[in-house]
């Protein structure tokens, strides 16, 4: 198909989700019109996915595009799909091959949910993350997200202190008429440019003092004495850390840390001091003053990802189960990233610690717990997660084959070769991955058994596929005769399955890019079964244009 009708079709399924958009909204679930709505959508992804395994939109504000192809463009702001998506940061979205009617089905729902109407806590893209959708990727700008969040409670604050600040200047100038001696006042009127800088005025002031406090605590702490003395020094600069959190000032919390360490530094200060000033280090861990730093991150305050992590780099292990516990109860994805991103750098000096988490009640914990071990990369961590591979949540089964794959020890081939007994396909191909990320030699035996093992042959289409395409990986003469050899295949009895298995290995062979085999794929693009020429032709793309 040439590079046009290729768009075509793209245009076709955004036109088709615009209208089905629409019907969902028209019809419940038990009217005909919303089971036809399905499937005449699904028809136009069937269209392309003749053609192409994967449909990638680029998202932006007012237009989307399939490869550099304009596809759909409005400057509307009702209906405009485009900046629906655009608005809550997602800026790619992928479909698969695979993507069936029942996560269209879903897709859709999400897409006609009304933002403005129905009571919500989340976004688009928290509900495709609830979905996990299997065949549906996205990509999301967590930075506009943070943005956007922040920008309606800092408009509303900004409303409300211009409005206070002029109630005020209203009272004052009545007042001032009242009192006596006052005669012919010119009033000249602020602007709001002249309202910001008196806020900003105010703001600085704050901070001078307490900046002035900051350093009047620390003359104390050299002029300390005694153990009371000392406590109240710690207790003093506790109480100005938790204040900085709770009005959502790292800075100033930030600058008591650091000088705190200064000063523990310096050979001149007692030892004593030094042991009392430890504890400032240890209220950071509290339960409470992380479930407070738990507010703050939800509050929708934008944090400066530089100074986040210089007041984590503060924290100790202490930390790790505060942070645990807030992980499952925060509501924006910017907090839970924010505690993620500390946890993988608390984990590193207790994978124990962190690995307790895997044993929380709640899934989307647990979930990323594994995920957090995975990206610490710590060898020791596959002890742990071993015990999560028969986990009752099939989502956090996923997570912990992958974390084993990127772990990529012996230990775990066994167990990952287990997987390939479950009774479910996400697993089964998630298993396969994980081998695939392994990369080693064994890793690969492992797959070419399960390849060549009867029960294989009853697999979905898609699960053959799946093996095939990680089979690829491992670029050598083995897999490239192994995919010849299945290509070259024929079988009087089972044919169509057997015309799966030369599909897949076209397809291994187009991943492969292997040129040896293009005669073959010729031959096999004049076969009569639909599939197999597809593929076969597919296979010839890639290999010749690198398409």
């Amino acid at each position: 198909m040439e590079l046009l009708d290729d768009i075509k079709a793209a245009k076709e399924i955004v036109q088709a989700l615009l209208k089905a958009k629409k019907s969902f909204r028209m019809y419940p679930e038990t009217n005909p019109m919303f089971a036809k709505t399905i499937e005449d959508t699904h028809s136009k992804f069937k269209n392309f996915f003749d053609y192409r395994d994967e449909l990638t939109i680029k998202i932006k504000q007012n237009e989307l595009f399939c490869d550099s192809e304009q596809i759909y463009s409005s400057a509307q702001k009702e209906d405009n799909i485009a900046l629906f998506f655009f608005k809550d940061g997602l800026r790619e979205i992928t479909f698969k091959k695979e993507f069936s009617p029942k996560e269209l089905e879903d897709f859709l729902k999400i897409l006609t949910v009304d933002y403005d109407r129905d009571v919500l806590d989340d976004d688009v893209v928290t509900l495709l993350w609830e979905r996990d959708f299997q065949d549906v990727k996205y990509i999301v700008d967590e930075a506009f997200l943070t943005e956007d969040e922040d920008y309606e409670s800092e408009a509303i604050s900004e409303v409300k202190e211009k409005t206070a600040g002029a109630d005020e200047l209203t009272k004052a100038y009545e007042d001032a008429f009242t009192e006596e001696g006052v005669k012919d006042i010119s009033i000249v009127p602020l602007t709001d440019k002249d309202l910001h800088t008196v806020v900003k005025e105010i703001e600085r002031d704050a901070q001078d003092k307490t900046g002035k406090l900051i350093t009047i605590i620390f003359e104390m702490l050299y002029q300390a004495e005694t153990k009371s003395e000392y406590e109240d020094v710690v207790h003093f600069l506790d109480s100005i850390i938790e204040f900085s959190i709770r009005h959502g000032n790292l800075e100033t919390a930030l600058d008591i840390l650091t000088r705190t360490k200064n000063v523990m530094n310096t050979p001149s200060v007692a030892d004593e001091a030094k042991k009392h000033l430890n504890m400032v280090f240890s209220f950071l861990g509290f339960d409470s003053t992380i479930k407070l730093l738990g507010e703050f991150l939800d509050s929708g305050i934008e944090i400066n990802e530089g100074i986040w992590n210089e007041y984590v780099a503060f924290l100790d292990k202490n930390a790790i189960q505060p942070f645990i516990a807030i992980l499952g109860e925060l509501k924006s994805i910017p907090a839970r990233k924010n505690v993620i991103s500390a946890l993988i750098t608390l984990g590193k000096k207790d994978i124990g610690g962190l690995a307790k988490g895997l044993q929380d009640s709640r899934w989307y914990v647990v979930r990323n717990i594994i995920y957090i071990l995975g990206k610490i990369g710590d060898k020791a961590s596959a002890d742990y997660l071993l015990k999560t591979v028969n986990h009752g949540d099939i989502r956090v089964r996923k997570e912990t084959i992958k974390a084993l794959g990127e772990l990529g020890t012996p230990g775990v081939l066994h167990t990952l070769k287990e997987c390939f007994g479950d009774p479910e396909v996400q697993i089964r191909a998630a298993a396969a991955r994980a081998l695939g990320s392994i990369h080693s030699i064994a890793a690969k035996n492992i797959i070419l058994q399960r390849m060549t093992d009867a029960a294989f042959a009853k697999t979905e289409f898609s699960e053959k596929k799946e093996f095939y395409e990680v089979l690829s990986h491992w670029k050598d003469s083995d897999v490239a005769d192994f995919l010849i050899k299945t290509l070259k295949s024929t079988s009087f009895f089972k044919r169509a399955s057997n015309d799966e298995n030369r599909a897949c290995a076209a397809y291994g062979l187009g991943l492969l890019g292997s040129k040896e085999a293009l005669p073959l794929l010729y031959k096999a693009k004049e076969s009569k079964n639909k599939i197999l020429r597809e593929y076969a032709y597919s296979a010839i793309k890639r290999i010749e244009y690198g398409r």
